[in-house]
């Protein structure tokens, strides 16, 4: 299966964190009665966002879960920290902690990822719909902390694996295989640095990371500012 990637444009990055933001919500709010899983995005794209929802008074109509497409091998209290850079967001929706299924970076790093792994295999055993989840796209192309072949051939049969990252910190990212099971996902691409990693994701080029990555993933968006889009080829 391939799967069909849908665009969307936004004029402005301002629209695109609105978007966001009250999509965000709207799933939180509208999550049903029971259990339903959220899997938000580090890096910098969707950080207003989080912080929006974080000065709301937001209430989770169901058992939410939230979960993380990666983490950087940090202290949780660390500025790098994609859990501490989402705390506005968890803090507005006062979940207990058992419901928060962050990468545990206190624990020696192969214990992390087998950690991470179980629970979100036990999530997925569980049943528990992973309705939306949020990713971003680096310059270079990567998703999560999925960078190279490398790391897609080590995920290969895993939902969560252990990567190195180019600025010399370890990671771990969700896997290939554990993205298949989000229904739906949004990447957030913003600026003109991310120009040529988005052409190449939109034409699926070999090179494409994050292409790659969600090949087999039920439903993909791609929402981008106006910055981010390609430019149109040059006039004759």
């Amino acid at each position: 299966m391939k799967t069909d990637v849908r665009i969307r444009p936004f004029e402005t990055r301002m629209a695109l964190n609105e978007a966001l933001t009250e999509r965000l919500a709207w799933e939180i709010e509208n999550s049903g009665k029971g259990a339903m899983a959220l899997m938000l995005a580090g890096g910098t794209t969707p950080l207003h966002s989080y912080q929006a929802l974080g000065a709301r008074r937001l209430t989770a109509s169901g058992q939410l879960e939230v979960l993380f497409s990666d983490e950087r091998y940090v202290p949780t209290a660390s500025e790098a920290s994609n859990f501490r850079a989402t705390r506005p967001l968890l803090e507005a929706l006062a979940l207990p902690g058992e419901r928060i299924l962050r990468v545990r970076t206190e624990l020696p790093l192969d214990r992390a990822v087998e950690d991470y792994e179980r629970r979100l295999r036990a999530l997925v055993k569980a049943g528990t719909p992973l309705r939306f989840g949020v990713l971003g796209l680096g310059a270079d192309g990567h998703t999560a902390s999925l960078f190279s072949e490398g790391d897609l051939k080590r995920s290969v049969g895993k939902f969560a694996v252990s990567v190195q990252r180019p600025d010399g910190r370890s990671a771990v990212s969700v896997t290939p295989q554990f993205l298949q099971h989000v229904n739906e996902i949004v990447f957030v691409v913003a600026g003109n640095d991310k120009r040529a990693a988005l052409k190449a994701m939109m034409e699926r080029k070999p090179e494409s990371i994050a292409a790659r990555a969600v090949a087999n993933c039920p439903s993909v968006e791609i929402w981008a500012d106006r910055d981010a889009w390609p430019a149109p080829p040059p006039q004759p």
